[in-house]
């Protein structure tokens, strides 16, 4: 199995500790756009979650796998925690939440260049009720200066009994090691609970409609963004040509939005077609054909069996 940088000084800790081997599940917890995705990326080395500085970027709570010689790690990835508009922020609250139960360590992850506010003790509310380990997790350290984040520091400590407090860069690798040595120090001994070589427990299909859905969060804004809900209607692999052949479908909530996501002459929708089919072919590791075409569902956001058929917030369990 390759290396992994973050190896090193957590199988220090587990040597120290006389643990053969340890294993769990950890969940990221917190308000949007606080780095949850980012950071499950980072630990994983690869892009396995999408990331965009839009509210409700994540919609599916699901697991990343990391095994290491000594440890396996199971990450739980969660929709940010929010004041809900619809009922498909109502779900996505419902699925963060979900995740705190069953986990052996519940971290929270808090903005390090914006105040502790409402929202985020309201968040750790809902965590002192969780039997886990908590982790305190100060993220984007690289985007504010030391005074700044040592007051982070202190407000965050004050806003539970935590385990740690951990401030960390996911974007420049600065205390990820701290991070994930602080998480396995608080895992049980246990087996591996997902075989060796596993990554993600995510369908291939959710991840297409999830990279194409990504296109479209970090190409426009306001409405657009929150309305857009994506299928994956067909996906078949041609092992002679070592091409993924992918039809998908994305779903908007008015004609005008349809017409935006398609551009002048398709332009709009092919440039985001491209973008995504570049991110596809790095996970699949061959060509991929993409083919996407936009419909108009009114108000699925209000429609839970709409939303559970996306597989949004609870739906995928």
């Amino acid at each position: 199995m390759d290396s992994h940088p973050l190896d090193k000084p957590v199988l220090a800790r587990a040597e120290e500790s006389g643990k053969s081997f340890r294993s769990g599940f950890v969940t990221l917890v917190g308000r949007p756009n606080a780095g949850k995705s980012t950071l499950l990326n980072a630990i994983m080395g690869k892009k396995i979650a999408i990331t965009s500085d839009t509210v409700q970027t994540t919609r599916h709570r699901f697991r990343a796998v990391l095994s290491r010689p000594g440890y396996q790690l199971v990450i739980v990835d969660t929709p940010g925690l929010h004041k809900p508009q619809d009922l498909l922020g109502e779900e996505l609250n419902a699925a963060a939440l979900a995740a705190l139960a069953d986990v052996d360590v519940a971290a929270m992850l808090i903005d390090a260049a914006k105040p502790v506010g409402k929202g985020d003790v309201w968040v750790a509310g809902h965590l002192a009720t969780a039997k886990a380990h908590k982790i305190a997790v100060v993220s984007k350290t690289d985007l504010t200066d030391k005074p700044t984040l040592a007051r982070q520091l202190s407000e965050v400590a004050a806003l539970a009994p935590w385990d740690a407090v951990v401030p960390l860069s996911a974007a420049s690798g600065d205390n990820l090691d701290v991070f994930l040595t602080e998480v396995v120090s608080l895992l049980p001994e246990g087996p591996l609970w997902f075989p060796a070589d596993m990554e993600t427990d995510q369908p291939l299909e959710v991840m297409v409609a999830e990279f194409v859905r990504e296109k479209v969060l970090r190409s426009f804004r306001e409405e657009v963004p929150h309305a857009i809900g994506v299928k994956t209607d067909e996906l078949e692999f041609l092992a002679a040509k070592r091409l993924y052949r992918i039809h998908a479908t994305l779903f908007v909530e008015r004609e005008s939005q349809k017409g935006m996501i398609i551009g002048k002459n398709g332009a709009r929708i092919k440039e985001m077609g491209t973008q995504a089919r570049l991110d596809l072919e790095h996970l699949l590791g061959c060509r991929v054909f993409l083919d996407l075409k936009v419909k108009v569902k009114k108000n699925w956001r209000r429609d839970l069996a709409q939303i559970r058929r996306f597989g949004y917030g609870e739906g995928a369990y």
